[in-house]
């Protein structure tokens, strides 16, 4: 009632904004800034009762619920969507569709719109834009997703408003008020008062010191900044930090005004000492801080009214944009923007995001915008240089969301010249680089600075990004305008930082190089998108050619040193200003002279180029000066003249021809040189190449020298310059240049990449240049010329040149670097050995020049270039090894001008081609045709002849045309003939080759028949695939592990060589210890109960006999399998802890406290070795059959109760005295405790003390890792924790074999199965080694549990007789009835928990699964059913009981099987070495088991009745039959890794809906996804922090302790061809690769992870200081 009272008197008042703002001068301060701190839902609460909804009373006249709904009745939802993304989001942009690539849709459209199925392209946000969808400008089609389409595609148009008039008049008259109350807070400045009209009525003396962020500061300066300026402890400052990095600033006092200026000048002293420039602190008056407060909290409260109606948009855009009633003021978005470089990061974020949501989502508006944007430009830009945030949030960054809109670029161009404010902006920014020459100079500038000014570039390129159809005469007069203002920042950087030749001593200090090169990367694009909009308009480029000519006619009016002199050479004179490179001054930057060269070659297209050639101003002597300068500059960088000059020099050569510049750099220059070349004489442009290198001379026959130094250089140079003459005259892949297109330029540039090797995807796109925007057209051209050849499960795809695309490689291919270019030719003269032909690479024949360049030719036919291949010869054919190269008879233009003689010869007749080289060429005594025969008879040109040869031949075929003899041309086509033969001959010698080796195997396999058939009593006992029946129960007989019929055990010396000696050494229990590297980790790969790691009792009470059944954790052994000398591995261990102790500031990839270290051989990560140990086992007894008769089963469980009993009165008669001394690993106090029969049995066998130290050391670090305890080597776990690992191990290694389908035997690798072994013995060999009374205390506990079930309750609990396994080392003939026994109990457990329905009374679901089978049951099914019937439940299936039964013990027989196998080494039958099906008969006869499961049963009735029905009615088993306990099933559930989509970006669409569960805040996650169970996780981040061992650690790694014991795993997604694509840097589609996902959870698995990150990191060798617990 009091609210609506309020809004009444604002409508009624004549002056609603004082009456508004009376009342926030009472109610803001009562909410916000209280000396007592409110909680933030409450302050939230009060200000939506208190100020809010009296706002919407007023703007709806009613109460908001009711006008919004009458609201709603009249609107529409928007055709744009608007969404503004926040840093790292992800974004999409598609390749097809897009207008250019800052067209970008939003997770949700993109996944609703049809750009999903073309290519596209997703990258992660900086942060500051918005979504397009709904912008018909941004896309060509498709351009609103399902949810914004309106149902036509229509443009954008500025909606109606539907509000009604006394509505939207009370909104622009609220929208007014707020607006003002707003930019007054927001663009505050200290020392300002409160107006009267928010004056408080009483003024208290209550302060605030706020601290403003900046990035000069780190986080640990602020921290110690604030806890030595406000007496805070380190928590509360590292709170205060993280909010001022999050929101701009931070209230960090709040007191009188004395106190916070005492506070103030504390923390800008304290922060002086850390850094030069002090933190920024002001000082608030409570009330000030309050409105500003409730400022921050309107933004948002705007962003949701405006999203209510057009018209409510319309309002606050209209007041927003309205000229202020002060002309000298700025209307109010302009004021904002202005003081935008001062404001804090959460006023700059408000209004951002106002700008979004309202102006930036109506057309007209946004224009209007636009243009105030544009005004203020400037001073924009140069508060954003000295700003010190990052660009993402400065109103700069709004530019890509104004200059980006194709027909708001053509309005700014035309209305405020957009392109001349920017390029002005620029200059005045740089002036203060320039020199006395006007050119920019870069010595001593500020890299930070210019970075930022560099960025004002990418607005240049978003306003030329779409170039226009239609030309207006306002467009062509300011682009025009702008033209000339870019060519005047064009003009400072021509011949800019040049650089002179240095002599004698080192450079001392390095030019300052790279500010030049970054200028002219980020006009790379920029020059490309000019002469594109030139090229749309016949006018413009007229023009713009004239403009740019006369631009750089002022530049080079600088006077030569010299007067121009005659130069003379073959009667042929040349006038020209002398100029030597090595001596005089020279730059390599040239932008006018470039961007002149690519307007030219667009004048030749349009044909407008005639019209230059009247002009006298037109020298192309001039035009080509500067450009051979640059290119002489390279090549005597390369001859190594300029060494003394440093590596700068080097670095800027390398930038020019490198693919990021080389295209508006060594490009142009070449295309500079092919005009020149074009229209000057021939021999005189020969002559000024030859001048310029210096060589004029040298050719001239008028210098000599005997310097060997200056001979190398010379002969470099002469190579540089014959190859630039190649380069001149062969490379025509230029449109405009030769009749190509684009798409053949791509082409080419992709096959010669492909000659060098076989690339992946991302290295092709590395070697192409790209374009505006960022596309090298790769795609289109790909497929034309390559193949590709999808990856493995490791390594990228790779493409694969064609065969038919090899006849166009180049060898003087101009892009090539150097090693490129060996690398090439090496590979095609490798690839054509091996076809069997010749070594020549034969230049393919170029594409003709167009009409204004086919004068080029004449070069190849002119007189000096004759006299030039002359010299070179007749220097080669002398032999005179110090003046000439190899690399110069390769460069000669001979192949070259017979191609193009050729060429002219077969297209025209003799007497219209004027191409004469052949005919020059054989002139004169010592012609070019027989110099070029005599050095086929040079030794060191071996190499080259073929090459030779070919060009002898091509003489003969020219000769041939021109002549038209008929006898001549037979003659060529019998050479040809000729040649045919020769490989035809080659071919039938290797297809008699390959016949005679194949014939030579048969004779050889006959001969080995004949042999076996000759010797059959050899062979006799050997067993052959076809044996009858019997032969295989004979073999079978002999492969039976335990019982009185056992098997021999291997017999022979196992002898091994030490990795690290490289000594051999027989595996002998007295000889000194071998040892395998191995390690021991925790594991969850087979848990059944995921995330329910149990924690260890602290006290020590917790006891790991048996392991549970849901085994949420185990300790798995792993061995690389090398082996090494016990000593030798404490050497290799002590010397790594010795040379990682001396690197102190290493981060290291091993924890050496924990025992970890490398193998030394293949660097897998280890921390233990396991001894090695010789079968324990004896031979075949011969009293074991009578043993076997005697110790039957009954008699064996009176044995062992009696046994029991007995160990139990001992326990208790000792009570209370100490055992601790007699609980050691190898105590020898007591008496040895041997096998419960006396009789058969023999000595245990003794250890060496070598191989006894060993045991402890393993067995030490089993138990530590497995227990996560500290080591200690008397504890009574340890033998217990040596069984488990065994256990674990071997059920680990079963697991991966089924889920693999593999035979049992035979599949694993050998390192697995030395491991095996290894750890079966050491696990053996803890019977031996540990202390009597705790190896009893063990046996007791077990064995006890199995029949006494006393303690059921335990077992119950854990029902894990697999572990009961690894602790049978007892004599043969006991561990016959032993394992009986446990086997027994197994199958009751198999039995009850088989079907757990039944305890519900669920009968069905029994019948539901295993329908009742017709007929008569087997015997098996019968005693299987009475098995059932004497445990649980009577007239159950018998074959369903014996069908879930064999299903549920066949992984215990397997494992059992292995356990025995590495136990005694007796050989399992050849079925479990074939198959992994069927295999339950086998495993029955290996381990001495009936075949029908349930025999033993049958066979000792009476004797296993009592015991089971005593076990059934146990307690623990009736509470588990009623489910208060929860079982497990068997066989156990096999893990894998979850379920992935193909998609990637289905993946994304995922984690962009992860909400933090701790965290309320909109700010950027990083969610991460656990591979295990699923579970998505914030990564990253402080919001979900816990504790670990007393440790802070982030949420993934405290998953990962839980579900993955400490191991966790990152995936990475390929894209289409087989690459990973790390933070979306190359934004291709990505797609998950089965096969690789397959192969991670096979590491997972067989618990390689561990092993594989270890040993990338130590290829990669590079570590970075990362706290990975905070993830």
């Amino acid at each position: 009632m009091l609210f609506s009272v309020v809004f009444q008197q604002w409508l009624e008042a004549a002056d609603s904004r004082a009456e508004l703002f009376c009342y926030l001068k009472d109610q803001v301060p009562q909410i916000f800034c209280l000396k007592k701190e409110s909680s933030p839902q409450e302050e939230e609460e009060l200000m939506q009762s208190r100020l809010l909804y009296p706002l919407e009373c007023f703007l709806f006249g009613e109460a908001p619920q009711e006008g919004l709904e009458k609201l709603k009745q009249g609107s529409s939802s928007s055709q744009l969507c608007g969404r503004v993304f926040k840093e790292g989001e992800t974004v999409y942009s598609c390749r097809d569709c897009a207008i250019d690539p800052t067209c970008v849709l939003c997770m949700d459209c993109f996944q609703d719109s049809v750009h999903k199925s073309h290519r596209y392209k997703m990258h992660a946000s900086s942060g500051g834009g918005f979504c397009d969808c709904g912008d018909v400008e941004a896309w060509k089609i498709g351009p609103c997703c399902s949810k914004h389409d309106p149902g036509a595609s229509t443009a954008m148009e500025t909606d109606e408003c539907v509000l009604e008039p006394e509505i939207y008049e009370r909104a622009e008259r609220l929208f007014r008020i707020l607006l003002h109350y707003v930019t007054d807070f927001l663009v505050w400045e200290e020392n300002l008062e409160l107006s009267a009209e928010l004056q408080p009525r009483t003024k208290d003396n209550a302060y605030y010191c706020v601290l403003y962020n900046d990035e000069h500061h780190s986080y640990d300066h602020v921290i110690y900044t604030l806890q030595r300026s406000v007496n805070c402890d380190q928590a509360d400052a590292q709170t205060h930090t993280a909010l001022i990095d999050k929101e701009g600033r931070r209230a960090v006092k709040r007191g009188t005004l004395r106190s916070c200026q005492q506070a103030k000048d504390l923390i800008r002293s304290n922060s002086e000492h850390i850094s030069l420039q002090p933190l920024r602190v002001e000082i608030l008056h409570a009330a000030v801080m309050a409105h500003q407060t409730f400022v921050l909290r309107l933004g948002p409260w705007f962003q949701k009214i405006i999203s209510y109606s057009v018209g409510f948009r319309q309002a606050f855009c209209q007041v927003a944009l309205e000229a202020n009633i002060d002309r000298d003021q700025p209307c109010l978005i302009s004021r904002l923007m202005l003081h935008d470089g001062r404001m804090y990061k959460g006023a700059r974020k408000i209004v951002h995001e106002l700008i979004f949501c309202s102006m930036l989502m109506e057309t007209e508006f946004k224009r209007l915008f636009a243009i105030e944007f544009t005004k203020h430009y400037k001073q924009l830009q140069k508060d954003f240089i000295i700003d010190d945030h990052d660009r993402s949030i400065s109103i700069t960054a709004l530019s890509v969301q104004i200059f980006t809109v194709p027909t708001l670029a053509r309005q700014l161009i035309e209305e405020g010249n957009v392109i001349k404010v920017i390029v002005g902006t620029v200059m005045d920014l740089l002036r203060e680089h320039l020199d006395d020459n006007n050119r920019f100079f870069f010595l001593g500038y500020n890299s930070d600075k210019f970075a930022r000014i560099q960025v004002i570039f990418h607005d240049l390129r978003y306003i030329l990004i779409s170039k226009p159809s239609i030309w207006t005469e306002e467009l062509r007069r300011e682009f025009i305008e702008g033209f000339k203002a870019f060519l005047g920042l064009l003009r400072c950087m021509q011949g800019m930082e040049e650089v002179k030749r240095q002599f004698g001593q080192h450079i001392a200090v390095e030019p300052e190089w790279e500010a030049g090169f970054s200028l002219q990367i980020q006009l790379r694009h920029i020059l490309a998108m000019f002469q594109d909009w030139c090229s749309s308009d016949d006018e413009i480029l007229q023009l713009a050619f004239e403009e740019c000519h006369k631009a750089l006619m002022q530049c080079n009016n600088q006077p030569f040193h010299r007067e121009a002199t005659d130069y003379y050479m073959c009667k042929h004179i040349l006038h020209v200003r002398p100029y030597k490179v090595s001596q005089e001054p020279v730059s390599i930057h040239l932008p006018i002279s470039r961007l002149l060269a690519g307007l030219y070659v667009l004048l030749c297209r349009t044909g407008a180029v005639e019209r230059l050639d009247d002009s006298e101003s037109f020298d192309r002597t001039q035009l080509a000066e500067h450009p051979l300068r640059c290119v002489v500059l390279a090549a005597q960088v390369s001859a190594e003249m300029w060494r003394r000059n440093g590596l700068s020099l080097v670095s800027q050569v390398y930038y020019y021809q490198d693919v990021k510049c080389r295209d508006e750099m060594y490009d142009k220059d070449i295309l500079m040189l092919q005009i020149a070349a074009s229209k000057m004489d021939p021999n005189h442009f020969l002559m000024l190449v030859l001048l310029r290198f210096e060589l004029f001379d040298y050719f001239n026959g008028s210098c000599s020298s005997k310097d060997q130094d200056e001979l190398t250089q010379w002969n470099r140079l002469t190579e540089e310059m014959l190859y630039l003459l190649i380069v001149i005259i062969g490379e025509r892949y230029v449109p405009g240049v030769s009749q190509v297109t684009k798409e053949d330029v791509t082409m080419r540039e992709v096959i010669h990449l492909l000659c060098i090797e076989p690339m992946a995807h991302s290295s092709l796109v590395k070697g192409l240049p790209e374009n505006e925007s960022h596309e090298t057209g790769l795609e289109t051209v790909i497929t034309k010329v390559a193949t590709f050849k999808k990856p493995g499960v490791s390594g990228h795809g790779l493409y694969g040149l064609k065969k038919e695309r090899l006849v166009e490689f180049n060898p003087f291919f101009y892009h090539y670097s150097r090693s490129q270019h060996s690398k090439a030719e090496e590979s095609q003269k490798k690839r054509r050995t091996q076809e069997g032909n010749d070594k020549a690479l034969r230049p393919p024949v170029p594409p003709a020049f167009c009409l204004a360049f086919s004068s080029i030719v004449r070069l190849l036919c002119c007189d000096i270039i004759i006299h030039v291949l002359r010299r070179v010869l007749q220097r080669a054919a002398e032999d005179r090894s110090t003046h000439w190269t190899e690399a110069m008879i390769q460069r000669v233009h001979i192949k070259r001008a017979l191609l193009e003689e050729k060429t002219q010869l077969e297209h025209s007749t003799v007497e219209e081609v004027t191409f004469d080289f052949s005919l020059k060429a054989r002139k004169h005594g010592k012609s070019v045709f027989l110099l070029l025969s005599k050095i086929k008879a040079v030794p060191s040109l071996e190499a080259q002849n073929d090459m030779v040869k070919w060009v002898l031949q091509m003489f003969e075929i020219v000769k041939c045309l021109r002549e038209k003899s008929t006898r001549g041309g037979k003659r060529t086509i019998n050479d040809e003939i000729k040649i045919d033969k020769e490989k035809a001959e080659r071919k039938r010698k290797a297809e008699a080759a390959k016949l005679h080796r194949q014939k030579i195997m048969a004779q050889m396999s006959a001969m080995q028949k004949n042999f076996i058939e000759s010797n059959k009593m050899l062979y006799e006992n050997m067993p052959e695939s076809g044996t009858q029946g019997d032969c295989l129960m004979e073999h079978r007989e002999l492969c039976v592990a335990i019982g009185p019929h056992r098997g021999s055990s291997p017999a022979g010396r196992e002898v091994l060589t030490c990795i690290l000696c490289q000594e051999e050494q027989e595996v002998v229990a007295q000889a000194p210890a071998m040892v395998l590297t191995a390690c021991v980790q925790r594991s969850t790969v087979l848990t059944q109960c995921r995330g329910k790691i149990p924690t260890n009792r602290a006290d020590g009470t917790s006891y790991p006999l048996f392991m549970p059944p849901e085994l949420a954790v185990g300790t798995h052994t792993g061995s690389c399998g090398h082996v090494m000398h016990a000593t030798c591995w404490q050497k290799y261990f002590e010397a790594v802890q010795n040379m990682t102790r001396n690197r102190l500031h290493a981060e290291l990839i091993i924890d050496l406290e924990n025992g970890e270290y490398l193998c030394p051989l293949c660097k897998s990560l280890c921390n233990t070795v396991v001894p090695l140990i010789p079968y324990l086992f004896p031979m075949y007894s011969e009293n074991a059959e009578i043993i076997g008769q005697h110790l039957t089963l009954p008699r064996w469980i009176q044995i062992i109760s009696a046994r029991i009993k007995g160990l139990k009165s001992v326990t208790q008669d000792n009570e209370g005295s100490s055992v601790d001394g007699d609980t050691g690993l190898c105590g020898e106090g007591q008496s040895d405790f041997r096998s419960i029969l006396s009789y058969g049995v023999q000595e245990p066998r003794k250890f060496s003390d070598s191989i006894a130290e060993m045991l402890v050391v393993c067995a030490t670090t089993v138990h530590r890792v497995g227990l996560q305890t500290a080591p200690n080597e008397l504890c009574p776990h340890v033998p217990i924790m040596a069984w488990n690992t065994c256990a674990f191990t071997i059920q680990a290694i079963e697991n991966i074999l089924q889920e693999e389908g593999k035979p049992l035997f035979g599949s694993l690798q050998n390192r697995q199965l030395a491991g095996l072994k290894a750890i079966v013995q050491f696990s053996a060999a803890q019977r031996l080694k540990s202390s009597q009374a705790v190896i009893q205390r063990h046996f007791h506990d077990m064995l006890g549990g199995m029949w006494s079930f006393k303690n059921t309750s335990i077992y119950w609990k854990s029902k894990n007789c697999r572990n009961c396994t690894a602790f049978f080392h007892v004599k043969h003939i006991v561990i016959s009835s032993k394992y009986e026994m446990c086997y027994m109990l197994w199958l009751v457990v198999i039995t009850v928990t088989s079907f757990p329905s039944f305890a519900s009374g669920h009968w069905c679901h029994f019948y539901l699964d295993f329908p009742a089978v017709a007929g008569e049951e087997t015997e098996e099914a019968r005693a299987a059913s009475e098995l059932y019937t004497t445990v649980l439940i009577p007239d159950v299936s018998g074959s369903s009981v014996a069908e879930r039964v064999n299903r549920g013990i066949e992984p215990f027989l397997r494992c059992a099987a292995l356990f025995f196998s590495c136990l005694t080494g007796v050989h399992p039958p050849e079925e479990l070495s074939i198959t992994s099906q069927g295999q339950m008969e086998a495993l029955c006869s290996y381990l001495a088991l009936p075949s029908n499961v349930f025999q033993l049963f049958q066979d000792h009735r009476d004797t296993v009745t009592p015991l089971m029905q005593r076990w059934s009615g146990s307690p623990a088993v009736t509470k588990a039959m009623k489910g208060n306990i929860q079982t497990v099933r068997y066989p156990r559930r096999r893990n894998r890794l979850i379920d992935l989509p193909e998609d990637y970006s289905a993946l994304l669409n995922q984690a962009s809906h992860f909400q933090c569960p701790k965290s309320t805040d909109d700010d950027r996650k990083h969610p991460t996804l656990c591979l295990f169970c699923g579970a998505m996780l914030c990564s990253q981040s402080s919001c979900c922090l816990s504790q670990l061992d007393g440790e802070d650690v982030g949420a993934c790694t405290a998953h990962a302790a839980t579900c993955g014991a400490g191991v966790a795993l990152k995936l990475d997604f390929n894209y289409d061809y087989g690459e990973t694509d790390p933070h979306l840097g190359r934004g291709n589609p990505l797609h998950l690769c089965p096969e690789r996902y397959k192969k991670l959870n096979q590491l997972w698995q067989q618990h390689c992870i561990l092993e594989e990150i270890a040993r990338s990191l130590e290829v990669v060798n590079v570590m970075f200081a990362f706290e990975w617990q905070m993830l």
